[in-house]
């Protein structure tokens, strides 16, 4: 029995960042001083709080160590582990108060958090079956296959309120109810959609990373459910730790008897394969989805059928992404009307937010639905950098809108979103200041999903790139106020006609940016000039004689020698040669240089 439990996140974000390095020294330090019988050192999947990793937990004290470094481990083991001292350097300043040290819970990062999903991550060895047991893993399997009916099942789930993560938000049970019919007569299948693709977004990557047991156990639990015997995970290539460690889960789950033939002995057969897809955003529709993993080009199939009639191999089947199989179990476990007392009367239970862009505290972030956005940036995001105004924050990845600062304390839930042209989305959660430029937003989303088209229908394909066209236009300075209406008629033609979810929501970032920030359109087109100082090719370059000190530091790193001017005299730029690189910004010291 160990004293003492150093929690090192493992995640994606912290590995990148060298924790990898700092496990192996804590177990190197801690054998040299002969700690290998007290002390545990436990890679984890992600804390959450992303901006502080490599992160380090001391347990059972729960102190908060961040950006830890491989050089800090000896002293951290030779003062905490060795003399119960503790490092105040490394502690998170969060967790720092006038008389001790706060547990994790208590900062304000994770005070007004509530981990469903993410119950696991960053408590549990993700590679271990058997920690995920000890905090209550498979219960809700065994449960249900042992106390329960397929349809009492279904009833529970469509009594929680659950509805899918993935995006759209349709009811989950109602989803499980329609492909329930004819069990044991027609081969069914159940499908995992871990194909997460919006800029930004990392929670089902971080779900698969921190406990990926939650998946393969609420896969099954849908298997009883719908009479379904075989399950595939779709996920991308590009999330390795995120596939090896399913495919450890899925070895252990096989050897324990979890998933496989005749589980907990009562007659159920169910089996889970991995299928690696090659990163189309596309795949992320379930018909595209379902089209990939049989092994054909990732295209959208026409609705009807739905797939809960005839989907994989033209058989029913259901799907759901990560994070929405992550809340199965513990609705099981704890009965729907648990969960169903979270959130609000339409939005149920909690939602997974990857925090990003201009905040403080990037990271994950789980909430209870109906969190205000203010709530979510001020409290728990820690606010603007450096002074910076709030001025949108964008939701939903490509498919999604931007919410400005009139709706700041808008609470967060499926239809609010909806009601000011944005949406859930699957958690990409992006936060702007007052130097971002609305118009490069839609153009940056714009050619994400002209990129990512799978080019099956017109609209789609061919509409998407008029609109980035248009955009390109307005950017660079030869846009009219005739293309800000030709655009937006274009974007209500594209909802309308395309063929799957890509397309239909393809035109949301333009028409949410031009509904609340027309006058930044207004200006380009108009007085052909970016507010924001983004686009390069409306915004001009210059140096204040008076600031200007003559020091000759921005003429020196000027990379095309557009600056002019001699030692102690006021210097200026030639715009025919400025590249707008911003370099001469960057060095200057004296704060003489702006852009117009």
């Amino acid at each position: 029995m160990y004293r003492t439990h150093v929690l090192v996140c493992g995640g994606t974000g912290c590995t990148s960042s060298g924790s990898a390095q700092i496990i192996e020294t804590f177990k190197q330090e801690i054998k040299k001083n002969g700690l290998e019988e007290e002390i545990s050192v436990v890679q984890t999947g992600c804390h959450g709080l992303c901006a502080e990793g490599p992160v380090v937990i001391i347990q059972p004290e729960g102190i908060f160590y961040a950006r830890v470094q491989a050089d800090d481990v000896e002293e951290i083991v030779a003062e905490h582990l060795l003399k119960g001292r503790i490092v105040e350097r490394l502690v998170y300043h969060d967790a720092k108060k006038f008389d001790g040290y706060a547990s994790l819970n208590e900062t304000v990062f994770y005070k007004k958090q509530h981990r469903i999903a993410l119950r696991n991550c960053g408590v549990i060895n993700p590679e271990s079956i058997d920690e995920y047991i000890g905090t209550g893993g498979y219960e809700a399997l065994g449960k249900v296959l042992t106390e329960m009916t397929p349809d009492e099942v279904i009833q529970t789930i469509l009594d929680s309120g659950l509805r899918g993560r993935g995006g759209a938000g349709f009811p989950t049970g109602l989803k499980w109810k329609f492909a329930s019919g004819n069990r044991g007569n027609v081969q069914k299948y159940v499908c995992c959609n871990a194909d997460e693709g919006d800029p930004g977004a990392f929670m089902d990557r971080s779900v698969l990373e921190g406990d990926p047991h939650v998946v393969l156990e609420a896969m099954a639990i849908a298997g009883y459910a719908i009479g379904a015997s075989q399950g595939y995970i779709y996920v991308r290539a590009e999330y390795p730790i995120a596939v090896e460690r399913l495919n450890i889960a899925i070895g252990q789950a096989k050897e324990y008897g979890l998933i496989g033939k005749n589980i907990f002995d009562t007659g159920f057969d169910f089996d889970i394969e991995l299928r690696l897809g090659a990163g189309a955003f596309v795949c992320g529709e379930e018909t595209a989805l379902m089209t990939s993993i049989e092994g054909n080009r990732g295209e959208s199939r026409p609705r009807p059928p739905f797939p809960a009639v005839k989907g994989l191999f033209e058989s029913p089947t259901i799907l759901n992404n990560v994070e929405t199989w992550a809340n199965i179990p513990q609705i099981i476990v704890n009965g729907p009307e648990w969960f169903s007392s979270m959130g609000t009367e339409k939005s149920k239970g909690t939602k997974v937010f990857a925090l990003g862009g201009k905040i403080n505290n990037t990271g994950l972030v789980e909430i209870p639905m109906g969190t205000t956005l203010r709530t979510v940036i001020e409290d728990i995001g820690g606010g603007i950098p450096n002074g910076k105004k709030f001025k949108a924050a964008q939701t939903g990845g490509p498919s999604g809108g931007c919410i400005p600062a009139e709706h700041f304390d808008i609470p967060i839930d499926y239809d609010n979103l909806i009601s000011i042209g944005s949406m859930m989305g699957s958690g990409g959660l992006i936060v702007m200041d007052e130097d971002t430029c609305m118009v490069d937003i839609a153009k940056f989303f714009l050619q994400f999903t002209v990129d990512e088209s799978c080019g099956k229908c017109t609209p789609c394909r061919v509409g998407t790139k008029r609109l980035l066209e248009i955009l390109e236009k307005i950017t660079s300075g030869r846009g009219t106020v005739e293309d800000i209406d030709k655009m937006e008629e274009l974007c209500y033609y594209i909802k309308e006609n395309a063929q799957c979810g890509l397309g239909q929501t393809a035109p949301n970032p333009v028409l949410s940016t031009l509904r609340y920030f027309r006058d930044e359109y207004m200006e380009h087109v108009v007085n052909k000039h970016c507010p924001a100082g983004v686009c390069k090719k409306l915004i001009t370059y210059k140096i204040d004689p008076i600031k200007c000190k003559g020091c000759t530091l921005c003429a020196r790193n000027c990379p095309v020698d557009a600056i002019e001017g001699s030692v102690k005299t006021a210097h200026s730029i030639d715009t025919s040669k400025c590249i707008k690189c911003g370099t001469c910004i960057d060095k200057c010291r004296f704060g003489a240089i702006y852009k117009e």
